[in-house]
């Protein structure tokens, strides 16, 4: 299926550029992102992360431009201090989840003015690794916990952007989740969201 879901991308994007006035580009920045929904009381914290990727901007009119891309993301979150009892005793951790995805955002970017731009649009993602990193009393830990997060998330994205020069951007985006990244057993109505702020800057060749 991811299979199908990227290669029908790729033909429409491709296919949609050669016959409009199109540039391509690279681009990467910080990423700030967390988790909202049901977090069981955690104090939950943003965790820093990147992206980096590519772009094709589509020109559809002097307002109007289509920009899909395909981004390497790292996301998750952190809590600070928590207690957990083990063994009858109580003990305070520090942990991160550390998930990565390849993102495929389909953004339109609406130019209020010549150089600055609002963007909307929907974004699905593919997990490609997730972690718990965890430490107690100055001992560090790691577990792969892959399974236990879906392995295809759905969000949508706003920001805005500003074009310092025909080549060189930057951007601010939000990105909501819209889908339950956590995987339930039956019976299970808990979910957890993927909530993303992206600070990134681009280049248009």
């Amino acid at each position: 299926m991811k299979k199908i879901i990227l290669t029908a991308v790729a033909v429409f994007v491709f296919g949609f550029a050669n016959a409009q006035e199109a540039k391509f580009g690279l681009k990467g920045g910080l990423n700030l992102s967390t988790f909202t929904g049901d977090t069981d009381g955690l104090d939950l914290k943003l965790k820093p992360g990147f992206n980096v990727g590519a772009f094709v901007a589509v020109k559809l009119s002097d307002k109007l431009t289509f920009q899909p891309e395909a981004l390497y993301s790292m996301q998750g979150t952190k809590i600070d201090e928590f207690e957990f009892e083990f063994d009858n005793a109580v003990y305070l951790a520090e942990a991160k989840i550390n998930l990565s995805y390849i993102n495929v955002p389909l953004m339109l970017k609406y130019y209020a003015a010549e150089k600055f731009n609002l963007e909307i649009g929907p974004q699905v993602g593919f997990l490609v690794a997730a972690k718990t990193v965890a430490e107690v009393n100055g001992n560090e830990g790691e577990e792969d916990v892959k399974d236990s997060f879906e392995s295809v998330d759905f969000g949508l994205n706003f920001g805005a952007g500003y074009d310092f020069t025909d080549n060189i951007s930057a951007g601010l985006r939000y990105n909501l989740g819209l889908s339950n990244n956590a995987k339930t057993e039956s019976g299970d109505d808990s979910k957890l969201n993927n909530s993303v702020l992206s600070i990134s800057l681009g280049y248009k060749f």
